[in-house]
């Protein structure tokens, strides 16, 4: 049957528009993965489990829920976890997953890192505000990670002074006073000697302005000098006891096991990413 002149035309200029087919032409627009900000969830991670309550970390809500439901899909998360809380459940999820990937040790942490958090969300989100340790590199006779040596020296610059370590990080086993803090990496204990109180005071002051959690430590707290222990926040590479002291911090306690109350200098606590944004 010989179309009508009008329709004839209209089959020619869907042809020639699509010569794919005319159900190409009618695709729907591909939807925009959300997204997870990878900042939020690892300060979620090391806040969450130390709650009294089940009160949520400010900015993290839709992130850690994309990221809990997908460890549900996957069966290493029940589905009532998934709550936007990144507690002690969804961090031994999370660690699952990152083995399962064959990452052990610090790897295998619970603190999204990169790699991990990008594969769990193939396909179902992107990962923004992404954070890297960096590689292992010398801090005098020890060893940071890239990311905690550039807060060291920022640090550095804020006092006018060069910050001397009694001890760096990936040290297992290496000071049996220090509680594993510093098996993983972000945590180094810097050197007080000859300073006063007001000088040791305004050291912690400026390790916690770069995103350090940052004490004195004194004899009568322990089996140890004098020294301040700072621990990077957000610092992926963390030991679980790290991110422990680093979630206390951020509930106003001293990092301690008796977990008091914090008896630093009181300053806005920001992460060094949040840091660079606001100098």
């Amino acid at each position: 049957m010989k179309l009508p002149t009008s329709v004839a035309v209209l089959a020619a200029a869907v042809m020639v528009a699509s010569p794919a087919g005319a159900s190409e032409a009618l695709a729907a627009p591909t939807k925009p993965l959300p997204t997870v900000n990878m900042e939020a969830v690892v300060k979620a991670a090391q806040i969450d489990p130390r709650r009294p309550d089940d009160t949520l970390t400010p900015g993290a809500k839709a992130s850690v829920l994309l990221v809990e439901k997908a460890l549900a899909d996957r069966h290493l998360l029940d589905a009532k976890w998934v709550d936007g809380y990144f507690g002690t459940m969804t961090v031994t999820a999370f660690a699952k997953y990152q083995q399962s990937l064959g990452f052990s040790g610090l790897g295998a942490n619970g603190l999204p890192g990169r790699t991990s958090l990008t594969k769990l969300g193939a396909g179902r989100f992107k990962v923004t505000h992404v954070i890297v340790p960096g590689p292992r590199v010398p801090a005098g006779k020890f060893v940071v990670d890239t990311r905690t040596r550039a807060m060291l020296a920022e640090a550095g610059r804020l006092l006018h002074r060069r910050l001397v370590l009694d001890q760096g990080s990936y040290n297992p086993g290496g000071d049996p006073t220090s509680a594993g803090t510093h098996d993983g990496g972000g945590v180094v204990d810097v050197n007080v000697k000859g300073m006063s109180a007001a000088t040791r005071t305004s050291v912690a002051k400026a390790l916690r302005r770069v995103g350090f959690a940052a004490w004195v430590r004194n004899p009568s707290q322990g089996d140890w000098p004098w020294h301040i222990h700072a621990a990077a926040i957000n610092d992926t590479d963390l030991s679980s006891q790290a991110q422990h002291q680093i979630g206390d911090y951020y509930l106003g306690q001293n990092g301690l096991a008796n977990r008091g109350k914090d008896d630093g200098p009181q300053v806005p606590i920001r992460t060094w990413e949040e840091y660079l944004r606001v100098r």
